[in-house]
């Protein structure tokens, strides 16, 4: 079956040329363009990932990236023709998986898709280590069923999320630098900013640690990386 992809761009021309060379890859194309009409898509239809504009008509491509956040985790590649970091780091704490810079090769955007859709189908696909549930003080990881609690309540993580924060815990007391969390949890193939780590690190923080700005369990190695308290009970 072919994947299909929505694309949400305002720049009409932008989407007939991307619309016909995704088409030549075998790929199925939708078009939205403005933040309205594509939530109102997604209400109806099912895509397997979304390029995403960030400025867009109606409703702007963060506060859509917010919104789809809420219900799924579709993958979303972002598009962005500003120059300033802030709004690609702000991306990326909504949940984008990638972004692009426009303007941009059509080649680089179609390497980027398949890298962000590899990912997603090794990690749906991952059935979890033989091992049991770990366990580190109020801190439970249950790598089989794939889900967090903390002090028995359920957290909610994105599939990303729960594969940073799996590859830290499985290994207490070592520290990860951003390059060795990239490779084992982005793949070899990412093409992205390694801050992206520092924007994961963070969002987990918030969703599992009983003080974000005091960390219990990721702890920061200035300069270096990030490991996991060494201390499970």
């Amino acid at each position: 079956m072919r994947l299909r992809v929505l694309i949400v761009e305002d720049e009409r021309s932008l989407v007939k040329g991307l619309k016909y060379a995704l088409e030549k890859e075998g790929y199925r194309v939708s078009a939205a363009y403005d933040g309205k009409e594509a939530l109102e898509f997604l209400r109806h239809n099912r895509v397997d990932l979304i390029i995403l504009d960030l400025m867009l008509p109606e409703i702007d491509g963060l506060e859509v990236c917010r919104r789809l956040r809420q219900r799924d985790n579709t993958p979303i590649i972002m598009l962005t023709a500003r120059g300033d970091d802030v709004d690609k780091i702000v991306g990326l704490e909504l949940g984008a998986d990638d972004y692009l810079a426009k303007p941009f090769n059509t080649r680089e955007l179609i390497a980027r898709m398949r890298a962000v859709l590899r990912r997603t189908a090794s990690s749906a696909q991952q059935p979890g280590p033989a091992r049991g549930v770990l366990t580190f003080g109020g801190l439970e990881i249950d790598p089989g069923r794939r889900r967090v609690t903390v002090e028995g309540r359920p957290v909610e993580l994105t599939a990303r999320e729960f594969d940073l924060l799996l590859t830290l815990a499985r290994r207490p007391g070592l520290t990860f630098t951003r390059e060795m969390l990239l490779d084992q949890v982005w793949g070899e193939d990412y093409f992205g900013d390694s801050r992206v780590v520092d924007v994961y690190i963070r969002r987990v923080r918030e969703k599992i640690e009983p003080d974000p700005a005091r960390p219990r369990w990721i702890i920061t190695k200035w300069g270096v990386g990030y490991v996991f308290a060494d201390e499970e009970g």
